[in-house]
């Protein structure tokens, strides 16, 4: 997995070219092709019968990375407390509840095939220890199982919902905040 910034999904960061150069731009993340938000589209329904667009996708790249860096921020204090400098798969705060969603995730994704667009979401922020590769590569099922959850919450929450909207996603993350 490769690390990137915690900037929003998008937006250009800069970075020196040498001593007294000026600051240029970089492209910190690829943008997301027709095809990925097909995906994305199509994830949500078969999740929970939500219709999403691409409008939505900064919502979701917000809220993706700032779950994962919760769980990580616990995981990290897991590894500290057990004296390593890396943070292995049991750090991660999984619930029985998310290991759920993980796991059906993956019925739908074999459908939907989703995690390969997961894998370029799904990177970490710079941390004090380093994760290692089973827990970088376990990163995609996980950012799948907090999708589907997040999905199925609104629904929880809104029954009738079809599409949300930033009031939705504000509830959703707010649930989830309490929790993670």
């Amino acid at each position: 997995m490769r690390k990137r910034s915690r900037a929003p999904v998008g937006q250009a960061g800069c970075e020196a070219q040498g001593p007294g150069a000026a600051r240029l731009p970089q492209l910190e993340v690829a943008v997301m092709t027709v095809m990925s938000i097909a995906r994305f589209e199509r994830f949500f329904r078969a999740a929970a019968g939500l219709n999403v667009d691409k409008n939505d996708l900064k919502r979701y790249s917000d809220f993706v990375d700032s779950k994962l860096y919760d769980l990580l921020t616990v995981a990290q204090a897991t590894a500290k407390a057990n004296g390593r400098d890396i943070i292995r798969t049991p750090d991660l705060p999984i619930t029985k509840g998310l290991q759920e969603s993980i796991h059906h995730f993956r019925k739908i994704d074999h459908d939907v095939e989703l995690k390969p667009i997961l894998e370029q979401l799904a990177t970490h922020p710079a941390l004090d220890r380093t994760p290692d590769e089973e827990t970088e590569a376990a990163y995609p099922d996980i950012v799948g199982g907090l999708s589907l959850a997040l999905a199925q919450s609104f629904k929880i929450l809104h029954p009738d919902l079809k599409n949300p909207q930033t009031q939705h996603w504000d509830e959703a993350r707010a649930v989830f905040d309490l929790l993670l």
